[in-house]
């Protein structure tokens, strides 16, 4: 049995095509370019002999061909359009975010990322003190402050 290997039908395709099949030559004569067809073996398959003075002809490229350019294409367009739809965003996002912690002052009314509510009564470099309650105070990672509260919306006053 003949092993067949994965470049070999890639060039059995970009072999010159003589109407026939490769198992029979329509000339009764041996093909241009010196191979030889070999009669069927018991599997139905078809081997050719190359002469010793030739080699085989590689496809250009590989196997699917092409410009290194066409290749490198989608994936820079991948790369833009995922700085414009995502990266830049996210960016931007970020820096309005650390501006808003930059620009908080005491008796503001913020809002966390858990969802609690409260006005801040002491700020350091990293943490915020907020008062949730009358009297109830916690302290809170200064970067997990979601944002302001509008001024309109303020529970405390009920």
């Amino acid at each position: 049995m003949r092993r067949i290997d994965i470049g070999d039908l890639f060039l059995a395709q970009n072999m010159p095509s003589m109407g026939t099949t490769m198992g029979a030559p329509a000339t009764g004569g041996a093909p241009a370019g010196g191979a030889t067809m070999g009669a069927p073996d018991a599997m139905g398959k078809t081997s050719t002999t190359q002469p010793s003075g030739t080699k085989k002809k590689q496809a250009k490229g590989g196997c699917f061909g092409g410009s290194p350019l066409t290749t490198l294409l989608p994936l820079v367009l991948m790369f833009v359009v995922f700085y414009f739809f995502l990266i830049r965003p996210q960016q931007k996002k970020q820096k309005q975010h650390q501006e808003m912690l930059g620009a908080l002052r005491k008796g503001d009314a913020i809002i966390t990322t858990g969802g609690i509510l409260g006005k801040i009564t002491g700020l350091t470099d990293q943490y915020a003190v907020i008062e949730v309650q009358e009297k109830v105070r916690m302290k809170v990672m200064r970067s997990h402050i979601a944002g302001k509260q509008a001024s309109g919306s303020d529970d405390s006053k009920k």
